[in-house]
């Protein structure tokens, strides 16, 4: 085994009462239903907290083996892999993507020659801020691997290849099938073999697995109506999801503190890992990111940028590597501050976007100044509120006022009832359902409801409730075409509707295909 995080080393009661007190602080402001708080200093577990529920109503307690879903810091792991066969001499970073996967096609015939391994991991693409996304979310869908790769080609650029820096997922889909292929197994068979069985992460979880043999699964909730509510729940089967590579891993407080350690104290038994010089391509700072306001005032933020499956910046003068992971219900957070060999990891079943932020910035100040008082999880609340106060309006765009929506009727809706279809996305139906024009998409299910008038436009209420966004939906030029966008501009950008362009092709008697 590598490295263990099974107990936390002692700290001095001081520090306990305040790690407690931030811990409790974030619990109690945001009304968790769980959350896990692991901290990590000069290369020693020094604190483990768990609080809540794997599900509100129960009973069953959140411990230090819950898994969450750490939703992107999966990347790291996806990059980790990689970087053992880079070492292992089946793999280069340099490598085009076509020599491993030669069916790989991107929109522009060039970049689909010249995107190369490491392309895949630094959000440089050209593509748009999250495209392609609902070919991954929500879950569950019928889209496949391959279907992903194939609907790359159909995705159009909105920027150059190379020239900016702009998230996306699909990639980290790509980049786990190189992996496959290069190390001829399964992706999920590479990661236990290469990433979990030598750091001793046993509990974590990847590809298709059973809820009840393993046990001990934390279920995401939403707010609703003051209240924690569970959404999505697990089924007996969990899926080997096509989104695996970019998102998919669950894990535990423990198994993620040993992940942590396995990169703070990289040859803890005297035999790393992995080398020295693939740690380092990984926390190298390959496309530059903008640098919010928020990061210049609070953490005196210079440099940001994107390594491979990492976020690279300074804080307070101190170098940082870390990612965040979201999913709807889900949030974690993982900081590492390698010159300190210290750092922290959040793992959380709520809506914890604030608590993450909160809670995270006053961690790090325990270490990047911990001198000053006083910038706890109320402290960086009170910012929050106060920056969302000063923006124009009173905070972020807000979305429109759709409350006088009324449905609208098949009976007056004829012209553009019918099977419409998008060259990534597939076929979705506008056909009757109980007198009323029903939106529902072949291969995902998730995304069927009621279309709505509001006002002069038309919208697609969804039946789901943990589906956030709600569309607009458009019928420019003759009404043989259909785009989406999104009502609520503050929107997670993973609903990528923009990224569609339907096509009426035959009518609603018609069955819908994929």
């Amino acid at each position: 085994m590598f490295a263990t995080a099974a107990t936390a080393a002692a700290v001095a009661p001081s520090e306990q009462t305040e790690l407690d007190r931030l811990f409790d602080q974030a619990m109690a402001r945001y009304q968790l239903p769980g959350l896990a708080v692991g901290v990590i200093e000069d290369g020693q577990v020094v604190y483990k907290r768990t609080a809540g529920t794997l599900r509100v109503g129960s009973g069953a307690p959140v411990d230090a083996d819950t898994l969450f879903k750490i939703a992107s810091n999966t990347k790291a792991m996806t990059t980790a892999l990689l970087a053992r066969l880079v070492d292992a001499g089946k793999l280069q970073w340099t490598d085009p993507v076509t020599r491993h996967l030669p069916q790989f096609r991107m929109y522009d015939p060039w970049v689909t020659r010249n995107i190369q391994v490491r392309d895949l991991l630094i959000h440089n693409s050209g593509l748009g801020l999250g495209a392609g996304d609902l070919m991954l979310w929500p879950e569950p869908n019928g889209f496949s691997r391959d279907d992903i790769i194939a609907g790359l080609a159909q995705l159009k650029p909105t920027h150059s290849f190379r020239s900016h820096y702009a998230y996306d997922n699909l990639l980290y889909v790509v980049a786990g099938e190189v992996a496959a292929r290069v190390g001829a197994k399964p992706y999920e068979q590479l990661l236990r073999e290469e990433v979990f069985a030598p750091l001793g992460m046993r509990g974590c979880q990847v590809g298709a697995w059973q809820r009840d043999v393993v046990g001990n699964v934390a279920q995401p909730h939403m707010r609703k109506d003051g209240r924690n509510v569970a959404m999505r729940g697990d089924a007996a089967e969990i899926p080997d999801s096509p989104s695996m590579a970019a998102g998919g891993i669950r894990c535990g407080l423990n198994d993620m503190l040993r992940w942590m350690r396995a990169w703070l104290v990289p040859a803890a038994d005297g035999s790393p890992w992995l080398s020295s010089a693939q740690r380092q391509a990984l926390w190298t700072l390959h496309t530059p990111m903008p640098i919010s306001a928020q990061m210049r005032d609070w953490d005196g933020t210079h440099v940001y940028g994107y390594g491979y499956g990492w976020r690279i910046s300074d804080v307070d003068g101190q170098w940082k590597v870390a990612h965040t992971g979201t999913l709807t219900g889900m949030y974690s957070s993982l900081v590492l501050l390698p010159d300190h060999r210290s750092g922290f990891v959040i793992l959380s079943n709520g809506e914890g976007e604030d608590m993450r932020t909160t809670l995270g910035e006053a961690l790090i100040k325990r270490f990047t100044r911990p001198r000053q008082r006083g910038l706890d999880v109320d402290h960086y609340a009170a910012l929050l509120a106060q920056q969302r106060a000063a923006m124009p309006g009173g905070g972020p765009a807000a979305a429109p006022d759709t409350s006088a929506r009324r449905p609208v009727a098949a009976a007056d809706a004829r012209t553009r009832q019918g099977i419409w279809r998008d060259p990534w996305f597939g076929e979705v139906a506008l056909c009757p359902g109980d007198g009323e024009l029903r939106f529902s998409a072949a291969r995902s299910p998730a995304l069927a409801g009621r279309v709505m008038q509001v006002g002069g436009r038309w919208l697609v209420d969804w039946d789901d409730a943990s589906v956030e966004a709600e569309p607009w939906l458009d019928f420019p030029g003759d009404g043989r075409a259909m785009t989406l966008a999104q009502v609520d501009p503050q929107a997670d950008f993973s609903y990528d509707y923009a990224d569609l362009d339907f096509a009426w092709t035959r009518p609603c008697a018609s069955p819908m295909l994929q």
